[in-house]
């Protein structure tokens, strides 16, 4: 697909990927709007990327999205590119004591927010010529990390949505890429790498990620492997027990020290 003159929404677009894409699309020529929690984050996102227009809204509220969606729909009515990336990680040992509406946030922002951000905007982008969804998912959507278990089921359950919804629009104008993303130096593995050592270790910078995911959209590549994961998904479906016993390595004495 065409990647200038679009207007592109990005979830969680102040660092990570998310900034990656804005700070790339809008070089491309492209309007980009962005979200995030952190007001002030959205705002220091705005002094480095002055081109890019910002909204406070967290996707793992439904309020906000609907109110996100009059925002956008009122003030960037040619809007035709969702990029649903807001994401976060924990490590969670299952055998410790967590609040119920807790144990279950990275479901709530990986899987439930990018499922209401597309059940609330689609009608809007079918309304368009030339318009798509973009999914970030993770190489932990291939497998599992027994150390992340909730952010583990979360990719996994976004990945199967989003073939799904693929299949389902497949006669619309709307086009569903996935961009499977693998460990990089961003803050949401940054923050569990503080916690979870070489778990979550950057392996491809994030910029690299993010500019394979432009060129399969310009290319029309649905599924996108960007770095070692082009190999690697290979050795996981494969080698399944393999993979599953090498990712239980990490975390090992607290996950089973108890």
């Amino acid at each position: 697909m065409e990647l200038s003159k679009n207007t592109v929404l990005i979830t969680g677009g102040t660092s990570g990927f998310g900034f990656e894409f804005a700070s790339k699309l809008v070089a491309l020529g492209n309007t980009v709007i962005i979200t995030g929690r952190n007001l002030i984050k959205l705002e220091e996102t705005k002094t480095l990327l002055p081109g890019v227009h910002a909204i406070q809204s967290d996707v793992s509220k439904k309020e906000d999205i609907i109110s996100l969606y009059d925002s956008v729909v009122e003030q960037f009515p040619d809007l035709n590119i969702l990029i649903n990336n807001a994401g976060e990680m924990r490590k969670i040992i299952l055998h410790d004591h967590y609040e119920l509406p807790d144990i279950t946030r990275e479901l709530e922002i990986n899987l439930i927010g990018p499922m209401r951000m597309v059940q609330q905007f689609l009608p809007h982008l079918k309304s368009k010529s030339n318009a798509a969804i973009m999914n970030v998912t993770s190489g932990i959507a291939l497998m599992s990390l027994p150390l992340a278990p909730v952010y583990s089921a979360s990719k996994s359950g976004l990945r199967s949505y989003t073939q799904s919804l693929r299949v389902q629009l497949k006669n619309t104008k709307v086009k569903v890429f996935e961009l499977v993303a693998p460990g990089s130096s961003t803050p949401l593995n940054d923050r569990f790498r503080s916690e979870a050592g070489p778990a979550a270790s950057g392996i491809v910078a994030p910029g690299k990620i993010v500019q394979e995911g432009i060129d399969g959209l310009k290319n029309n590549k649905y599924e996108i492997y960007p770095g070692p994961l082009k190999l690697l998904r290979f050795i996981i479906r494969y080698f399944p027990k393999f993979v599953l016993s090498q990712a239980s390595k990490y975390g090992a004495k607290d996950m089973f020290g108890q």
